[in-house]
């Protein structure tokens, strides 16, 4: 905790977009695989995005693919989400997490580092 440093989350209406960015605050994670994942009220974390250390595989759960799509500037140490159509169901905290590997992954139980979360709310 503390090493991961979310922002860009807020208030939209439903069709709108928004960038979520990671970054990190004082380890370089430019190695590790990084994800996304959101917490809706009353219900489990759950995975949304991961990227491998080169950027090059990403993998989405399958109620944001198309719309979403995860992307990193190693130069920056920075992870974005990028969301675009979004939806009411979209609403909940947004994660950033990091784990010690090149591969990204969608089981949160394989990430080292978590983010505080960024609150993301689409108004319908």
């Amino acid at each position: 905790q503390g090493q991961l440093v979310e922002s860009g989350g807020g208030l939209v209406q439903a069709g709108g977009s928004l960038r979520l960015s990671c970054a990190a605050a004082k380890h370089t994670f430019g190695n590790y695989g990084m994800g996304w994942f959101r917490q809706a009220p009353g219900k489990e974390r759950e995975f949304v995005a991961t990227t491998s250390w080169s950027g090059d595989i990403t993998y989405y759960a399958e109620s944001v693919k198309v719309r979403f799509t995860i992307s990193r500037d190693k130069a920056k140490n920075t992870v974005y989400l990028q969301m675009n159509s979004l939806k009411p169901e979209d609403t909940g905290v947004y994660y950033c997490a990091a784990r010690i590997s090149s591969r990204g992954s969608a089981s949160e139980d394989e990430y080292d580092y978590w983010g505080q979360g960024t609150q993301v709310t689409v108004s319908s």
